[in-house]
């Protein structure tokens, strides 16, 4: 698989919706109101990541584009629960993408403590050989709930307790 070719929709879809939703937050600061946005960031996740995911949920790689829904990862952060609510509502109404699927891990948190909002997006990207569309998650949380969320995905995922020597 050329990795690469393969990424740049993708890669075009993080730069293109950080650019929109950071917009969301310079509206607000423009008319002197509450931003409910903290800052928003971006990434696409590496090939070794995605890789290894596939790996573990048995993702076939010609299936990755229609299984995998976070190649493409936004996270915007909010200061209070409340503002979430408040960007989720805003995210609903735009007609620039398609919201595929909703995860309430707020109201709904799981085991580890983790919480957050997802939503997943069917995303438009133009290209030279036309539109593509792709699959992105817009993960909107707190800056306490991405505090833990940080720590937990250490220990789950990037901790290796056997390479600790005694």
């Amino acid at each position: 698989m050329d990795w690469e070719e393969f990424l740049t929709p993708y890669k075009q879809a993080v730069d293109e919706l950080k650019v929109k939703l950071k917009g969301m937050r310079t509206q607000f600061e423009k008319e002197h109101t509450h931003c409910p946005i903290e800052f928003v960031t971006g990434r696409v996740k590496p090939v070794a990541s995605i890789i290894e995911k596939a790996n573990i949920k048995g993702i076939p790689l010609s299936r990755l584009e229609a299984e995998m829904q976070d190649i493409a990862g936004l996270r915007m952060m909010c200061q209070f629960v409340d503002d979430i609510k408040l960007v989720v509502g805003l995210l609903r109404r735009r007609n620039d993408f398609r919201i595929v699927e909703e995860k309430d891990y707020i109201s709904n948190k799981k085991p580890s403590g983790y919480r957050s909002y997802h939503v997943i997006i069917e995303y438009p990207v133009q290209t030279i050989r036309g539109e593509k569309k792709i699959l992105a998650e817009i993960q909107i949380r707190t800056l306490a709930m991405n505090f833990w969320a940080t720590i937990e995905h250490s220990l789950n995922y990037k901790y290796k307790p056997e390479s600790v020597t005694k």
